[in-house]
């Protein structure tokens, strides 16, 4: 009796080292010993034995009785080697999953963060154009302005109601940017496209090439630039550059014939036209593609900004090498002087203005930066496609074809001048 007792005594120790090394892959087996008669029973039972594994084995690490057999030996492990051991599919399928959803990320952080090196392209692309011309010779005055629709609609997919509900909780700084946009803008080009005509004595064409580039709307890489230097600000940016698009239907044609329309003939009922085509129909279909259908915006969203890079740069490449000897003429050359003039005055007047007004509000740095680019940064390719469409003379084209790199440099050179002090004062 003593040896049955030390032999259950000695199966009991190997089941419970056997249970606790697989514990979690096993289930519980209970004993119930009985003080005379020395009976246990299983509650639960093991998977069945292998019938090929040897009874010598079973006998190393087995219990036996008259009612179930439990046998625990190495056999187990051998016959079904992964069964103890956790499944690494999963965790394979899952890591690659991620590996997967970081490219595609990555992917799409490129194409969203293109136009960061617009600034770049833009002085590639007049390098290039300068130096060899053919190379966009060929883009010529026919596709300025479905490329200009292609960049209204891309506003127009990456802008929403909501954008213009935020607008009007500021109403004194939209009316701020407008007069920048449609006021300050257009009397300094004014100014500068008489001196050029009257102390310079260049062409007229060259004079109205410039009035005309001074009274377009507002361009949308101030935007880009808001929200390089101040996040914050960029909804009120876009509010304001997509207020001067939408009325310039009507402020354009209505500036043209009161600053040109007594030197050169101007068609407002065919400008009016036109402007509805290459601005406000594919902004509006941008809208209603982002409104009605989120998902197809979604899918195209990411590969615009570095489509839009590349058409601006066939936009700001063309025309200088279209018109490639009447900007390296000694006209041409004053007029890049009387463009960076213009420009370097309106970003001044953009700054100085909200300093004025605003000089009490706790962001008027940051509103200042805001209208800055507003007033100094206008769509020189709308100008550009209008010259090319109501003005037969090509010199008209030359004043906006430089309008365009000199004011996306200057414009990118402020947000590195900008961004840098923020940090400083950090």
């Amino acid at each position: 009796m003593a040896n049955f007792n030390g032999h259950l005594l000695l199966q009991h120790q190997h089941l419970h080292t056997y249970q606790s090394s697989f514990s979690p892959f096993l289930p519980k087996i209970l004993f119930h010993s009985h003080s005379h008669s020395h009976k246990y029973k299983h509650i639960h039972s093991l998977p069945p034995f292998p019938h090929n594994c040897s009874s010598s084995e079973a006998r190393n690490l087995g219990l036996s009785g008259r009612g179930s057999r439990l046998l625990l030996t190495r056999c187990v492990s051998e016959k079904f080697p992964d069964s103890f051991e956790p499944d690494q599919s999963f965790n394979y399928a899952s890591e690659s999953s991620q590996m997967v959803k970081q490219e595609e990320a990555s992917f799409l952080k490129i194409l969203k963060e293109a136009n960061s090196i617009l600034p770049q392209v833009v002085l590639a692309s007049t390098i290039l154009a300068l130096i060899y011309p053919p190379s966009f010779s060929w883009f010529t005055n026919r596709y300025y302005a479905p490329a200009l629709g292609f960049l209204m609609f891309a506003v127009g997919v990456n802008s929403s109601e909501k954008d213009f509900l935020e607008a009007f909780n500021r109403p004194e700084a939209i009316l701020a940017g407008y007069v920048g946009q449609f006021v300050l803008k257009p009397l300094l080009g004014y100014i500068f496209g008489t001196m050029a005509m009257t102390l310079i004595g260049l062409p007229t064409s060259l004079g109205v090439g410039i009035l005309l580039t001074s009274c377009v709307s507002g361009a949308q890489l101030s935007n880009y630039a808001t929200f390089l230097t101040d996040p914050s600000m960029a909804p009120l940016s876009i509010v304001m550059t997509s207020l001067s698009t939408a009325t310039a239907v009507f402020v354009i044609p209505m500036l043209s014939l009161l600053l040109i329309g007594k030197r050169l003939p101007v068609d407002v009922k065919g400008m009016v036209s036109n402007i509805l085509q290459i601005v406000v129909a594919p902004i509006a279909a941008g809208l209603f593609l982002n409104r009605f259908f989120p998902l197809v915006c979604k899918a195209i969203r990411p590969f615009l900004p570095p489509l839009s890079v590349f058409v601006t740069a066939l936009c700001v490449g063309a025309p200088l090498a279209i018109n490639i000897d009447s900007v390296m003429s000694p006209s041409g050359i004053s007029v890049l002087l009387l463009v960076i003039a213009f420009h370097l005055s309106a970003f001044i007047c953009g700054y100085a203005l909200p300093g004025l007004v605003f000089r009490n509000a706790p962001d008027v740095k940051a509103l200042q930066r805001t209208l800055s680019y507003e007033t100094g940064m206008q769509s020189s390719l709308l100008a550009l496609a209008l010259a090319n469409r109501f003005f037969q003379d090509p010199l008209v084209s030359v004043p906006p074809a430089i309008s365009v790199v000199i004011m996306s440099l200057m414009g990118f050179s402020l947000v590195m001048l900008w961004s840098k002090k923020k940090e400083t004062a950090l």
